[in-house]
């Protein structure tokens, strides 16, 4: 966009800006309307937006945040992450050994353990969730998180028998899992949601009854088995999911909440506006950007203090022109306006990013850099793709998900690709369900992505573009990038690991299966009273540790972060505790 242009886009904005409580007031007057007919509920101990209707409630079949967030309510793995650091927690196993070797894992659970309706839980149940997540049929999108593990990746390939996997359970409280080679970030992989245990007497019990809508009935509010700390008490679509606390939970007496209601607004404005006017108490990203300005400086707001294990990129469709041809892709690459998206639209801490994973930087792992300094280059490879003007001249369509800031970020990149390559781009937005379809069946061009690291390893970005991918969803594939990053998976040398990794990334660095355009930062709106609730790399939350504080408390927390005690308002109600917070009560 010409610079006298954006100036013109920036005032429009700043009048709009001005507006927006109006804006937000009226929004949230229309969701509280449209539900006014729904029988009344008794109010949560917690209200969050989980920013969508999720799409399943299957651990097997999971891949996006908003499931996630329910899942870890619902099921316990082996293994928890600890919010505050993302430290290994014991969770359904009470302790764990590892050979010296690295390659031999023995899991002891916890005595007792049962289910929500009362079924004991056991080793055996681990093993039916992990054959279960490795089976071709249940076409899981993260299977290969047990690919470390002996014959795992033959038997989902269909060339090795279920006895030929190191997944063995010698008695009702052990499990003991074999690995090919060492991963120093196993116990990640068994903490993540793909590895839930679902219970199994259940689901075999309801498929065999209805065979055609095993899965609605499955995962249903009354039938769902789970052993978690909640348990699915209510599901209403486009409204909320209501998590009751399960009494059966064998940390029971540590959970706070009795009652956690999930929203599934999607409008950004609405949900802020439930949260200002006191309608829900935690927003995960859903603040739109014009606004998200204004709110910085409130203690509630600090994204600027949470860098996030997040990248915002947009997928390539390699399998129909003209982005299977790769001149094409880098072109868009290297005029795609990332500072424009970050600076003048975004400006709370968001970075412009040309790597694939976040920061360009994870750990000891550092990213390979693009130039894109080079535009002249960009009209040469776009003139030299050799396509039909037909073909060149067709409109390019950006598809995304509802929500303000995709449609904003859309338009930026539309107008540098218009101004530059002289492209003729449109837009498609469809709902957070049919958006996921569409990219799992490649029916798009350009489509809006996000991809959250499920582990803390570079690896959890560059590995979903391997061609065996379910995550993959462009239709590219190279051989070269499969044995960089298999080779990768088996390399024990740090320092060679990554240079393995960085070669791979370079691959996708120069054949584009995707333009990177951010980095993340958590954008989490919370009510500063909620304990247990923790900034981390992966923005990665357990229902199970939350609990309002104490006016002491966050006093107390307020006196260190300002860091002096004249700075901090006087106890009690009158300081702007958030009574809200101590109505319900002040904690654990």
């Amino acid at each position: 966009m010409p610079p006298v242009q954006w100036m013109q886009w920036v005032k429009r904005a700043r009048r709009w800006l001005w507006t927006l409580p109006a804006a937000l007031f009226l929004a949230g007057l229309g969701w509280a309307l449209s539900r006014a007919g729904l029988a009344a509920l008794p109010e949560a101990d917690f209200t969050f937006n989980n920013n969508s209707e999720v799409s399943t409630l299957d651990p097997a079949a999971v891949s996006s945040i908003p499931e996630g967030r329910i899942l870890r309510a619902l099921y316990e793995g082996l293994v928890i992450r600890d919010p505050l650091d993302l430290s290994i927690l014991p969770g359904a196993a009470e302790s764990w050994e590892v050979s010296p070797d690295g390659l031999s894992w023995t899991f002891r659970l916890r005595p007792g353990l049962t289910w929500s309706n009362g079924d004991p839980l056991t080793a055996s149940d681990f093993a039916f969730s992990f054959q279960r997540l490795l089976l071709p049929t249940t076409a899981s999108p993260f299977a290969s998180f047990l690919f470390p593990v002996v014959g795992a990746r033959d038997f989902h390939g269909g060339s090795g028998d279920w006895d030929s996997v190191g997944i063995k359970t010698p008695n009702a409280l052990v499990l003991r899992l074999e690995l090919e080679s060492p991963r120093s970030y196993f116990l990640h992989l068994l903490a993540s949601t793909a590895l839930l245990p679902v219970h199994a007497r259940s689901l075999q019990e309801i498929t065999r009854l209805h065979p055609e809508n095993w899965t609605a009935r499955w995962l249903a509010p009354g039938n769902l088995v789970t052993n978690g700390p909640y348990t699915l008490e209510l599901r209403r679509i486009n409204d909320r999911i209501r998590l009751r606390k399960n009494p059966r939970y064998w940390d029971e007496a540590q959970v706070a909440f009795g009652l956690i209601d999930a929203l599934a607004v999607e409008h950004w404005g609405t949900a802020l506006n439930l949260y200002l006017t006191g309608g829900c108490d935690w927003l995960d990203g859903s603040v739109p950007p014009l606004y998200a300005r204004k709110l910085l400086g409130r203690e509630d707001f600090r994204p600027t203090e949470s860098p996030y294990l997040g990248l915002y990129f947009y997928r390539l469709n390699c399998s129909r022109p003209p982005l299977d041809n790769v001149r094409v892709r880098q072109a868009l690459a290297l005029t795609a306006n990332r500072e424009a998206v970050c600076n003048q639209l975004l400006g709370i801490g968001q970075e412009p990013c040309t790597s694939f994973v976040p920061w360009g930087r994870l750990g000891d792992y550092v990213s390979p850099m693009q130039d894109l300094s080079n535009l002249p280059g960009a009209r040469r490879l776009l003139a030299s793709a050799g396509l039909p003007p037909e073909t060149l001249g067709a409109p390019l369509v950006i598809h995304y998900n509802t929500a303000e800031s995709h449609r904003d970020i859309a338009e930026i990149l539309a107008d540098t690709w218009k101004s530059a390559l002289g492209l003729d781009i449109r837009f498609a937005n469809q709902e957070w369900k049919v958006w996921l379809d569409s990219q799992n069946h490649l029916d798009y061009q350009i489509s809006r992505s996000s991809w959250i690291a499920d582990y803390p390893d570079a690896s959890s970005f560059l590995s979903i573009f391997t061609s065996d991918n379910p995550n993959n969803r462009t239709g590219w594939k190279n051989a070269a990038f499969d044995e960089l990053i298999a080779r990768s998976e088996r390399e024990l040398d740090a320092k060679k690991r990554n240079r393995l990794l960085a070669a791979a990334e370079r691959i996708l660095i120069e054949e584009v299966p995707a333009i990177p355009i951010y980095s993340y930062v958590a954008q989490n709106v919370v009510n500063p009273r909620l304990g247990g609730f923790h900034g981390n790399l992966l923005n990665e939350q357990n229902p199970k540790f939350w609990y309002w504080k104490s006016d002491d408390e966050l006093w107390q927390e307020r006196r260190l972060r300002v860091g002096s005690l004249e700075s901090v308002p006087a106890r009690g109600p009158k300081a702007g505790l958030y009574p809200k917070g101590s109505r319900r009560g002040g904690g654990r």
